[in-house]
């Protein structure tokens, strides 16, 4: 664990089945963090047992979706800066010296901290397009909140100065493109369901087919997706197709709740 600094760290991992890419986000943290906290969904692999050589806070609990799993970890972060990380990333050297000389500031302004991702996607480490993003993974623990959804959650933090972290969050999305393939289809699905609940309805396909063109020009052109090359383009399409599978599915779910609702007033 880390040696003494002014700050103190927590850092938070949720795992499900995450045995052969766990060990290098817990290297990448190890040496930093005063606790590491790891809650895992059931995993049938070694994914329990490489996190119990780090750390002796591990909850093996049931999946309640990322929202809420996350906020099971926070729940448990004793020190007063948090850095929520996942599985499959980790810290490049970079910001790894960064988090440090920053634990080690007099005082601190900011609240939170983004950090630039880095994706890895079949042996290439891509830096435009959806991967130019620097999602906020640092904060002060104290009044911080993930929002409770199934998927694509994100951390409530105290008004301030949001910074940036320098260095890069390695992350390794995909095993293989059969893996990324069927995360696409996962978070889409989530994603028509999310959208869903919260009342939204899809009444058009062609809006549908719009939505997943613009995706594609958003990525691969607007965010220069193109300087990645072709394993760009690759994963421009594949956002394009996600995006599709998304609103198809929203649509689906608005259909049938329109058909639902009519034989109920027939009925009624």
């Amino acid at each position: 664990m880390a040696k003494p600094r002014k700050h103190t760290l927590s850092v938070c991992i949720i795992t499900m089945n995450e045995a052969d890419r766990l060990r290098r986000c817990l290297e990448s943290v190890a040496d930093i963090a005063e606790e590491i906290i790891v809650y895992d969904s059931g995993s049938t692999d070694e994914t329990v047992a490489i996190a119990r050589e780090y750390t002796d806070k591990v909850w093996v609990t049931d999946w309640p979706g990322f929202g809420l799993q996350k906020q099971r970890a926070l729940d448990q972060a004793r020190m007063e800066w948090v850095l929520s990380i996942d599985a499959d990333e980790a810290l490049d050297e970079q910001a790894r010296q960064s988090l440090g000389a920053l634990l080690e500031r007099e005082q601190i302004e900011e609240v939170a901290f983004r950090i630039q991702w880095a994706v890895i996607r079949h042996g290439k480490r891509l830096k435009h397009g959806r991967s130019a993003r620097a999602p906020l993974r640092l904060y002060r623990r104290e009044g911080a909140r993930f929002t409770p959804v199934a998927v694509h959650e994100t951390i409530e933090h105290p008004p301030g100065k949001v910074g940036r972290l320098p260095g890069y969050l390695l992350h390794y999305t995909s095993r293989d493109y059969g893996h990324a393939l069927a995360k696409n289809a996962k978070y889409a699905w989530l994603g028509s369901q999310k959208y869903f609940e919260k009342g939204k309805r899809n009444r058009s396909l062609f809006v549908v087919c719009l939505r997943a063109i613009w995706t594609f020009f958003l990525i691969y052109v607007l965010r220069g997706g193109f300087l990645d090359g072709r394993i760009g383009f690759i994963v421009a399409m594949n956002y394009m197709q996600g995006n599709f599978n998304k609103h198809a599915g929203l649509w689906i779910l608005s259909q049938e709740d329109r058909l639902r609702r009519k034989q109920e007033r027939k009925s009624g």
